[in-house]
């Protein structure tokens, strides 16, 4: 059985632990795992659909300047903290009970030059901070259902100034939410063309990946090569990301078996 271990939390949303297996658990506002971490192996990424919301390091194998919304229990946070030295990350987050869970029972780094956490609303910071990050990471949930302010049209418009040029916006979703395809729609409206899809390992969430920049054409060799990397080094799945971009994103012209389009 799962421990289930709670504190009271005033008037924020219900924070809870819980341990199973030998991995901890975040859950907030209800049963839905927001976040994992196995006490043996710290810095490795439990969940398929945080491994998946890496998968933009294909695109900027050295992120330096990475921002999220939603911290959660921090593996992505750690992990970049901890696997790539020249990368800044700043996580915002609405919920001070959740960043106390962070720091007391998920080993999230202390705030210092490469890291920092920021107690706010994640679409009003975004909107006041342009350009200050080449990678927005969206990974905000309560009891497993989408915060609406930030995958809104307005959101996504203001997503897109506060990018740099090249910058990549990167959000999770449920596989499940028939809604996808229209937030979807959304990204496309606000950055001119159709986001790129990939799935988690275990299909339960979709990630979609939005770059600020004119249409680029990467060699799949690049790719192949870059996922090698990953796996190799990280653990992350490689040879999934390739797989899912193949089979979720279908590119046309005579090229697209060389080059895939982002």
């Amino acid at each position: 059985m799962r421990r289930m271990r709670r504190w009271p939390v005033g008037r924020q949303t219900a924070v809870a632990v819980s341990e199973e297996g030998g991995v901890r658990y975040l859950h907030i506002g209800g049963d839905a795992i927001q976040s994992a971490m196995r006490l043996s192996n710290p810095d490795h990424l439990e969940l398929h659909y945080n491994r998946a919301m890496m998968g933009f390091l294909l695109f900027r194998p050295d992120p330096r300047e990475v921002l999220m919304v939603g911290l959660g229990g921090g593996s992505m946070a750690r992990f970049l903290h901890r696997s790539h030295a020249r990368c800044r990350v700043t996580a915002i987050e609405l919920n001070p009970d959740v960043v106390a869970a962070a720091r007391r029972h998920f080993d999230l780094p202390a705030d210092g030059p490469r890291f920092s956490t920021v107690l706010d609303d994640g679409a009003a910071w975004v909107a006041a901070h342009p350009g200050e990050a080449d990678v927005l990471l969206l990974d905000a949930f309560d009891d497993g259902h989408q915060v609406a302010g930030l995958c809104s049209e307005a959101f996504y418009r203001t997503a897109f100034a506060a990018l740099p040029e090249n910058g990549i916006l990167v959000q999770n979703f449920m596989s499940d939410d028939d809604r996808v395809d229209l937030y979807a729609e959304r990204i496309e409206q606000a950055f001119g063309r159709p986001p790129t899809f990939l799935a988690a390992a275990d299909r339960v969430n979709t990630i979609l990946f939005a770059s600020r920049s004119a249409p680029q054409r990467i060699a799949w060799s690049t790719l192949e090569k870059r996922a090698a990397a990953l796996q190799e080094k990280f653990g992350l799945p490689g040879n999934h990301y390739l797989a899912s971009l193949k089979r979720l994103n279908t590119r046309s012209g005579r090229d697209s078996e060389r080059f895939f389009v982002f």
